[in-house]
């Protein structure tokens, strides 16, 4: 009988091309299944450290692209599937329903288990025109009650990096069907009922949901991967601790010599590994709120972001700079805006 065991991994070094992570050796070697070492090479899976992949998802910024893109496709032909270049540079194929101009894409979470928004449908609908592009936000996205430093009251909840994936789309989908124009209506039918299960009442976003997405992937944050990450955290001999993709990226860039590792809201988890000293180092928000859980008590504001748009803003972070060097004398904090701006520095 033939022994199907594939063959040993062993010395296949693999880098994580949506974090630039590199895999270790004895991870890959754990994993002796190729089609999955392939996925983590795609960038649509993530390595463990005991050889499980574990399945990346789509954003709702991807998913709401490709509806887009599928719906003027769909002018010209019925569509199963599209591509959609995602904001970290891969190139991903979204399965779609399309004809007529009327497109639906469900959003597909991978194997993140507490994803509110697993399977929600968006839809689109293009009409043609003489020329232009006009994206308009119909039902279930949700929109800002109030200003922020980003968004006036009444804007759709669209980030800025979702809505450039969602415009190269359409525009390559006019490209591939020579029409000169559209007018591209996007809604989410179950997104009033959904947006009850996030965060976005909390934060001043009524009437739906918000399209996001940094890098195009949701992450499979459970209780394996939580792990995977403490693990990188208590290996690590020069550390920087993150909180998202912007930090990521910006992280690499002040501290080349350093390991980054993404800890996403679990920064405590991540400093009670931690070896010597941390820096951490991201946005305002997790960064802030994890040195003072207070913070917005008193303040009339709902987010960190709202509140950095108030006067005073830099006295409350020189405040919690010496606070945090008082209650942990090992940790240097790094406050960088979403444009890479060092905002504030403890060390």
């Amino acid at each position: 009988m033939q022994n199907s065991t594939p063959p040993s991994p062993d010395g296949i070094s693999i880098t994580d091309p949506v974090t630039g992570f590199d895999y270790p050796r004895e991870w890959v070697s754990a994993c002796r299944d190729p089609q999955l070492r392939d996925l983590t090479i795609s960038g649509l899976g993530v390595l463990t450290s005991g050889g499980q992949v574990l399945k990346r998802g789509f954003t709702t910024g991807t998913t709401a692209a490709a509806a887009c893109k599928a719906a003027i496709l769909s002018l010209r032909r019925p569509v199963k599937a599209v591509q959609i270049r995602i904001p970290c540079g891969l190139l991903v194929t979204v399965q779609v329903r399309g004809r007529n101009g009327c497109a639906e894409a469900e959003k597909y979470a991978g194997d993140y288990p507490g994803d509110a928004t697993a399977g929600v449908l968006f839809r689109a609908e293009a009409i043609p025109a003489d020329s232009g592009i006009v994206l308009v936000a119909g039902a279930g996205i949700g929109r800002f009650i109030r200003d922020t430093p980003r968004y006036p009251a009444g804007e759709p909840a669209i980030s800025h990096t979702a809505l450039q994936s969602i415009m190269d789309a359409i525009t390559g989908a006019l490209e591939e069907t020579s029409i000169p124009g559209v007018q591209v209506t996007l809604s989410i039918p179950e997104g009033v009922a959904v947006a009850e299960n996030t965060l976005n009442p909390k934060v001043g976003v009524l009437g739906g949901i918000s399209v996001l997405g940094t890098t195009g992937l949701v992450e499979p944050w459970d209780d394996h991967f939580t792990e995977s990450m403490l693990e990188k955290v208590g290996r690590a001999e020069h550390l920087v601790i993150t909180t998202g993709r912007l930090g990521l990226r910006y992280s690499r860039l002040l501290f080349p010599g350093y390991e980054v590792v993404l800890a996403g809201a679990r920064i405590r988890e991540a400093m009670d590994r931690a070896r010597g000293e941390v820096i951490l180092c991201g946005l305002p928000g997790l960064v802030m709120k994890f040195l003072a859980p207070d913070i917005l008590e008193g303040t009339g504001c709902l987010t960190v972001d709202e509140l950095s748009g108030k006067p005073g803003f830099d006295q409350r972070i020189s405040s919690l700079f010496q606070k945090a060097r008082s209650d942990c004398p090992r940790l240097r904090v790094v406050i960088v805006s979403r444009d890479g701006r060092v905002l504030g520095d403890s060390g």
